[in-house]
Formats: C-alpha cells, sequence, structure tokens
C-alpha cells in the first residue's frame, strides 16, 4: 500500500513573509545555539554513570532527539548551510555517547529500558523507550537527509537493542515498563527502520507493540484498567479517542506506528483504526486556534480551558502530516494551516528566541522556560519538552507544504514562497508564489519547468472559500473549484506560466458552547482573530471594568474585560499600525456601544505580554 501524497525527497524551498522570517529567526536565535547553551543536553549522556547522578525529569532522554529532528525538519525546509554543518556536528557527539550495546539515553547501568532509575526525579518512572523514540527519529531523518551510514547504524543499533530485550519475551514486555502512552513509542520508529533495512525483526517487534498496545493488568498488579491504550481495539469498536484509556497527547506518537505499519504490511485495519482517531480529535479535540489538548490530554471539548501545550500541538501536526499522505484529502491540509498559521506561529516569540508551554485560546503568551522552569537544570536552564520540540512545527513545512502525487505535484501551502521540485530526473518544476497571503486572497502561482512537460498540479480549495476562481495564462477555469477539495490542473506546463488563484477571504465564525457558551471565534480566510489589550490601550484607559481577583501575577483570560463587539461593523480590509512589532493583520470595528475596536490575527496577539481573547462576545 503506497501514500496517495507524499512529501518530496530533494525539494528545496524558500519562504518569505512572517513564516520565513520565523523559519530565520528560530534558525538564528535558537537552533544554532540551543546545545551550547544548553550543554547538558548531551553531557547528560556522557556522565550517566558518574556518581553522584544528575538528578533529571522522567523525559530528560527526549531532549537531544526532539531537539534534533527539529533541526532536520527546519533545515529540509529553508536549506540553511550553517545548520546542516552544526546537525552534522551535533549528530557525531551524539552517536559517540551510545554504549556498546546500543543504548543511547541518560540514565545510569542496571536502568536501561527498564523504566525505572535511582535518580530520577520525584521517584517516578523513567520514559526511557520514549527517549530513545525521539533520538531514533532524529537521526533516521538525518539518515534520510544526508545518507549518512553511521547515522543509520545508530539507529540500528537502539533497534536491535530493543528486539534483544523485548522481541518474543512474554516475561520481558516492553509494555511492563510503564508510562505506556510514552514508552509505547517505539512502534514508529521501529517500523520506520525496517522500512529502512528490510531487517524482519524490527517489523515484528513493531506488530508486538501493536499488540501490547491492548495489554492488560497481570493478577495482583493493581485494578485500574488496562496497562495501554488499546488504540487499535477500540477505534475499530467505534470509541473516540477521548474515551480511551490512555488519551494524553503523548498517546500520538504510537498511533502514528498505525500508519507506517499501514505502508509495509497493508493492513486496512491500521489504516481504518488511525483514521477514526485524527477525525476524533478533529470533531472533539481540535481548538479554535488549530491546537489540540486541555491539560495535556483529550478530553472530548474544544472549549475546555485547559492548557494548550507546545508539545500536544506538535503531535498533532506531525500526526495530521500522516493523515495527509495517507487519505490525500485536502481537508487535512487545511487543518494544518490552521494550526500552523495560528497556533505554531503564535506559540514562537518573534524573535524565535523562546516559545511557550501553553498558547490558550484566551489568556497570556509565557516563555516555556518560565511556565515549566522545574525541568531546568544545571547545564540546561532553558530546556525543557516544548523549547526543544517547537521548531518542529515550522519544519514541517517542508513534509506537506508541496507534495507529490503519482506523476505530478499538489500544492497546500499559500504565502510568498518559491519551491524547486525535482519532479522526475533530468525535470525540475519551480513554483513561485507572489501573494500577501493570509492577509488577502490572491495568489499569484508562476509555474516553471526546466523543460515543457505535461503534468498535473493539484491546487487545494480551502473548505472555508465559498467562492473561488482560478484563471491559467488569463484564461479562467470552467465551473467553479469546489471548497474542501483539490482542483487538478492537467496540461502541458512551459516556462512562463501563471495561475491565478483567487480566495473568499470573507469572515466565518464559530459559535462557542459549553465554557464558551454565548461567545464565538471569528476567522477571516485561515487566520483566527483576537481581541489583544495592547491593540485597544484607548479602551483600557478610559474606564473598562477590570476584574483581576486572586494573584494579579496569575493573570488569566477572566483578567481580561472587553466591550461586546458589533461584528457586521468589522472592516475586513487590514488596517495600520504605527508601533514597532506590528500584527501580521489588524482589523477595525465598532463595539455595540459605538466605540472604535481592533482585532488582530492570533498568532499576533499577546506577543507584548498583554491579555488577548479569541472568544468574544458579538
Amino acid at each position: 500500500m503506497k501514500p496517495e501524497l507524499q512529501p518530496i525527497a530533494g525539494l528545496h524551498s524558500d519562504f518569505d513573509g512572517a513564516v520565513g522570517e520565523l523559519l530565520r529567526a528560530v534558525t538564528e536565535q535558537w537552533l544554532l545555539v540551543a546545545p551550547k547553551a544548553n550543554p547538558a543536553m548531551l553531557e547528560m549522556f556522557a556522565d550517566r554513570d558518574v556518581i553522584p547522578y544528575r538528578d533529571m525529569v522522567p523525559w530528560a532522554g527526549e531532549f537531544a532527539g526532539k531537539y534534533l529532528t527539529s533541526a532536520v525538519q527546519v533545515l529540509r525546509a529553508t536549506g540553511d548551510d550553517r545548520l546542516r554543518a552544526w546537525i552534522a556536528e551535533f549528530v557525531a557527539h551524539l552517536v559517540r555517547l551510545q554504549d556498546d550495546d546500543g543504548y543511547l539515553g541518560p540514565w545510569p547501568a542496571g536502568s536501561h529500558l527498564t523504566g525505572a532509575a535511582p535518580n530520577v526525579h520525584g521517584g517516578g518512572a523513567t520514559w526511557d523507550a520514549w527517549g530513545h523514540y525521539h533520538v531514533m527519529l532524529g537521526l533516521m531523518l538525518w539518515y534520510d537527509e544526508t545518507g549518512d551510514a553511521n547515522t543509520l547504524n545508530a539507529a540500528r543499533r537502539i533497534g536491535d537493542l530493543f528486539c534483544d530485550l523485548f522481541l518474543g519475551a512474554p516475561e520481558v514486555r516492553l509494555v511492563d515498563t510503564g508510562s505506556t502512552e510514552m514508552n509505547l513509542a517505539p512502534v514508529h520508529t521501529m517500523a520506520m527502520l525496517y522500512a529502512r533495512t528490510g531487517e524482519p525483526r524490527y517489523l515484528a517487534l513493531a506488530e508486538q507493540i501493536v499488540g501490547e498496545f491492548a495489554a492488560q493488568r497481570p493478577a495482583g498488579r493493581g485494578s485500574d484498567g488496562p496497562l495501554a491504550g488499546d488504540y487499535l481495539r477500540m477505534a475499530l469498536a467505534g470509541r473516540e479517542f477521548f474515551e480511551m484509556p490512555k488519551p494524553r497527547w503523548e498517546s500520538l506518537h504510537p498511533i502514528m506506528g498505525l500508519v507506517e505499519l499501514t505502508w509495509l504490511t497493508g493492513n486496512t485495519g491500521y489504516r481504518e483504526a488511525f483514521e477514526r482517531i485524527w477525525w476524533s480529535i478533529v470533531r472533539h479535540d481540535r481548538h479554535n486556534n488549530g491546537g489540540f489538548s486541555s491539560g495535556e490530554k483529550a478530553t472530548g471539548n474544544p472549549f475546555d480551558p485547559g492548557a494548550i501545550e507546545t508539545c500536544c500541538t506538535i503531535a498533532w501536526l506531525a500526526m495530521s502530516v500522516e493523515m495527509l499522505k495517507l487519505t490525500g484529502d485536502s481537508t487535512v491540509a487545511d487543518e494544518i494551516e490552521l494550526s500552523t498559521l495560528n497556533s505554531v506561529l503564535g506559540m514562537h516569540a518573534t524573535s524565535g528566541r523562546w516559545a511557550t508551554y501553553n498558547t490558550p485560546s484566551d489568556g497570556a503568551r509565557f516563555a516555556s522556560a518560565h511556565q515549566i522552569v522545574f525541568q531546568a537544570r544545571a547545564g540546561s536552564p532553558e530546556l525543557n519538552c516544548c523549547s526543544v520540540n517547537s521548531p518542529r512545527g515550522l519544519g514541517m513545512l517542508s513534509d506537506w507544504a508541496v507534495m507529490v502525487v503519482g506523476a505530478g505535484i499538489a500544492l497546500n501551502y499559500y504565502g510568498p514562497a518559491q519551491f524547486r521540485v525535482p519532479l522526475e530526473p533530468g525535470l525540475e518544476v519551480v513554483i513561485t508564489e507572489s501573494t500577501a497571503y493570509p492577509l488577502d486572497g490572491n495568489v499569484r502561482i508562476e509555474v516553471t519547468p526546466t523543460r515543457p512537460a505535461e503534468f498535473a498540479l493539484r491546487l487545494r480549495i480551502p473548505g472555508w472559500s465559498r467562492h473561488t476562481t482560478v484563471a491559467v495564462n488569463g484564461e479562467l477555469v470552467a465551473g467553479a473549484p469546489t471548497a474542501g477539495t483539490y482542483l487538478t490542473l492537467s496540461r502541458r506546463w512551459e516556462a512562463g506560466d501563471t495561475i491565478e488563484l483567487v480566495l473568499d477571504m470573507g469572515l466565518r465564525f464559530w459559535e462557542g458552547e459549553r465554557e464558551c457558551a454565548g461567545l464565538t471565534s471569528i476567522y477571516r480566510g485561515p487566520l483566527l482573530l483576537a481581541y489583544d489589550a495592547r491593540y485597544n490601550r484607548e479602551l483600557h484607559t478610559t474606564g473598562l471594568p477590570v476584574a483581576y481577583g486572586g494573584d494579579p501575577g496569575q493573570t488569566t483570560a477572566a483578567c481580561l474585560q472587553i466591550p461586546a463587539i458589533d461584528a457586521a461593523s468589522l472592516d475586513t480590509e487590514p488596517g495600520a499600525w504605527d508601533d514597532w512589532l506590528p500584527p501580521l493583520l489588524l482589523l477595525e470595528a465598532r463595539t455595540q456601544d459605538g466605540r472604535s475596536v481592533r482585532l488582530c490575527d492570533f498568532a499576533s496577539a499577546g506577543q507584548t505580554g498583554t491579555l488577548y481573547r479569541s472568544w468574544l462576545d458579538l
């Protein structure tokens, strides 16, 4: 079984606009400096057996792998030569820290992949298999990028260690190491490793771990439910994801193993279960800003005010990329765009220097290094699960912006950018987008093949664009494009061919329920709008009621009192902001009592520390 859409090996991308600026900023201010500013990222592997042991959080072994995965994916989106050289240095050092038996974690001898260690912070279980999962993922992505055999060999040695310990050994099961939402994640990388090596043991272990999804607690081991999430069986039985035993965000990583196994085995049950879980999250747990999770798990309530953790949204994006590959459904690309242009841009400081732990629909933006500072240690003052993971949200553009479909191209990303697509030997297609999107809906696309060639170009027609027009070389394409599908343009393409795509940027509304009853979210194109106190200073210095309550240092959305907005008065054309750090988008409206009010794009809201709200009183 093959994917409907596939990322493009050898794609060269050049993103401009706000996305391009943030890619460059994250590269300069974080990826190129993080390991040396936080040397314990690697040193915790080097001195794992040195006494006194380091005091570490259970997931400490993930930091290097998550950083590497983020760095490789951002590299694939930018082609930055400095980043490439730095990753090569980082990987070389990381691989040198691998034990003879393949172990590449931070825990001392006697604790390897057992789920326990004498120095785990708080005395809980280690997420050692989870840490190895992230290291394996980063190593294999670097191998895919470079063909470096030493890197693949390091990943294989980890895979061999897992097989030696757990394959066909019912008395020593991976599921029994605990923290199963996390520690069963290697099902994903073991399947990936089999795809790259053909080693049968790796596939056998991956399928064995799928069997452990449904593992039950043995007699005498407690009565608080299954050991693991039972994702496959429960999804096929029609259970929603939030109803499963382990609906935390980490579970999305072992669930992604079902897609990888679909390609390898053709088992349609794996595919069906994965699709059902993805749609369950869209229906019940994806927030208005494209973020996933409420308090780090699925709750069945997209209005739940619990924290929308950065790692959760990154996992959701990775899962959605797999869903797009699996189905070729443009609706999935719409979801990826929503998450990227709102949550991913919003979780990063414009400088690229820090990212959030929580990017709430309403509230304030706090750096993860402040909000989850308990993860910081000597030698790693800025390291936490989110700081190393957030750039991946940008790097995944390399997976979904432009994809191949058969012998053709699918264009998912709209924004100022250029893509050089190696379509077949001797044929490269340069796609240049000239546009202010997502500020307006006019996208000019120039298609320049190195020689005249026939191929199909699929354009994503967003589900929210009610009226779309497409012209090729000035001639309108017959028939109105259908929202929520791809428009396929099959023709003989020549240098200088142009496409004019005009998308409907009319306003859309999502009426809130439960905790957001009586409130509404407003969208313009793919962008969620928000009220930010920064852009409405005059309202907050002339008598708006204030309700702080509790500790003023713990500001929440409830602290921001805002007037009711007259949605009918909202000007859909962007306005200007004469100040430093302007928002991406700023619109004017009136309050219901006649005052002027401004709404900005969600990603810009709260960037200077002010309070904001995206659930509005209309």
